[in-house]
């Protein structure tokens, strides 16, 4: 098996340069990143427990809401393949615990020195 790479053009915020853009002043491709947390199964009841489970522990992790702003109901009826695809696309920074980050600096800041 090769491993060819592709070479793409990216703005700075990870949109394709030549993309369209829309004309009116008040449209815009935003810019807040967001990645899909998938959930496989058989069975859609199934996926989607075990994708609000999976989100109320992510949740109580964070301590505070996570930001998604979609939820992807997809099929995969390929032989050997779960059927359902259960995808919530979450914000980037929840997942890497940026809002528990900000938490121990300001803890850390409002500590008095000893």
């Amino acid at each position: 098996m090769s491993e060819k790479t592709v070479q793409l053009a990216l703005d700075d915020s990870g949109v394709a340069t030549d993309l369209p853009r829309p004309e009116h002043p008040r449209d815009e491709v935003q810019q807040v990143p967001y990645r899909p947390v998938q959930f496989r199964d058989d069975d859609l009841p199934t996926a989607l427990e075990r994708s609000a489970a999976w989100l109320r522990a992510a949740q109580q992790w964070l301590g505070e809401p996570l930001d998604v702003i979609a939820v992807h109901l997809d099929y995969d009826d390929r032989a050997g393949s779960a059927y359902y695809e259960v995808k919530l696309l979450c914000n980037e920074e929840d997942l890497a615990g940026a809002p528990l980050a900000v938490q121990r600096a300001e803890l850390t800041a409002d500590m008095p020195l000893s």
